[in-house]
């Protein structure tokens, strides 16, 4: 393994500082809870080793999420990282090929790289509405292809799939006797139709899913995989079980206590993410400077600003310098410079306003 440091790390805001960062707005999930928000008492939790498949009624809970699905599917991890990790480093070995659609959550890009493995990236256009066409996947897959690999709903454009898209992309996998790999992280925040969980529908689907995003708690660490491959399951396991045995068993029993009020949290959530879309298309509609495709699920777009290249160093130093605000730049994910992740579940409505007016006044102060 080669490893090297992702730009989204190298440059995330825990790095560069939240105290300089008045308006962050690079941001991928809900805005951080307390413990005292949560309200769930801890005074009966031992400090022992862990389930090392994960807490038991915590994955009978995931579980619940799709049709036909068992506890003994779900693999708990340390958040969805843990889990795309294990998933990369189990499946691929150096040379061997894999599909990734791009743009995509950094580790889905760099840990196939570190391992070594040939890469065919389909690159998503912001002109087709960065629309998945299933046809180029299907072109790009060989007799030695071991995994496709995309997030539903996107990230960092939070644009969706269809239903039919779905199958016809599990169907391909079967087909070709590779294995699939959804990026579920944001489904409970999908904003219309909710996709079933991808794992429920084919044994060559694998479902990847945290808390982090949809309940603004990413300091517990959790995430989970869901297989009904006994084999690649258990494959799974040993990997996790060399990386760290099991995980914490505060994380695991906060996070059962989260998700039995799911669907009241979803609920609120959603609501809240309906209004913060809404801010920012108006946004959008009064800016001619950006362009956007509208999001249909998470808490991140991915607008185009009208600048150069030359002119994009300059805007994201006087973002900065002079209205500490933060955005997420495109490089991050392999995409043009001219792009940004937006992040607009994280802020406070201020904070968020604020923060769309000082990249309307630096690339108006640009061009002008």
């Amino acid at each position: 393994m080669r490893y090297k440091r992702m730009p989204i790390e190298v440059e995330s805001p825990e790095e560069i500082g939240y105290g300089i960062i008045r308006r962050n707005l690079a941001e991928s999930s809900l805005r951080d809870k307390t413990l005292k928000e949560l309200s769930i008492p801890l005074e009966g939790v031992t400090l022992c080793y862990g389930e090392h498949r994960g807490y038991g009624p915590l994955r009978a809970e995931i579980a619940l999420q799709g049709d036909g699905l068992s506890a003994a599917q779900v693999l708990v991890t340390t958040g969805a990282a843990g889990a795309l990790f294990i998933i990369a480093t189990a499946l691929l070995k150096k040379g061997d090929h894999l599909i990734v659609i791009r743009p995509n959550y950094a580790t889905n890009l760099e840990t196939p790289k570190a391992i070594g493995a040939d890469i065919t990236y389909i690159d998503l256009v912001f002109e087709e509405n960065f629309r998945l066409d299933p046809d180029e996947i299907a072109a790009a897959l060989r007799p030695e292809t071991r995994l496709i690999s995309l997030t539903v709903p996107h990230n960092p454009t939070g644009v969706m799939i269809s239903y039919e898209v779905m199958k016809a992309l599990i169907s391909l996998a079967e087909r070709w006797g590779c294995y699939i790999l959804f990026d579920e992280t944001y489904r409970d925040l999908s904003m219309g139709e909710t996709l079933p969980v991808a794992a429920s529908l084919s044994s060559k689907a694998v479902s990847v899913s945290s808390l982090s995003k949809a309940y603004g708690v990413p300091g517990l660490r959790l995430g989970w995989l869901i297989t009904q491959d006994t084999e690649l399951y258990n494959l799974f396991l040993a990997a996790k079980e060399q990386m760290g045995i099991c995980g914490s068993v505060i994380d695991e029993y906060l996070g059962h206590a989260l998700l039995k009020n799911r669907a009241a949290q979803l609920e609120h959530n959603k609501l809240f993410l309906e209004k913060r879309v809404d801010l920012v298309c108006a946004w959008v509609l009064r800016e001619p400077l950006i362009s956007w495709v509208p999001p249909a699920g998470g808490v991140v777009c991915m607008p185009r600003i009208a600048l150069s290249d030359k002119q994009m160093d300059a805007f994201y130093q006087y973002l900065m310098d002079d209205h500490q605000t933060y955005l997420a730049p495109g490089h991050w994910f392999d995409m043009p410079r001219q792009f940004f992740r937006l992040g607009f579940g994280w802020p406070t409505d201020a904070e968020l306003k604020s923060g769309l007016e000082s990249i309307s006044e630096v690339a108006h102060r640009l061009v002008s």
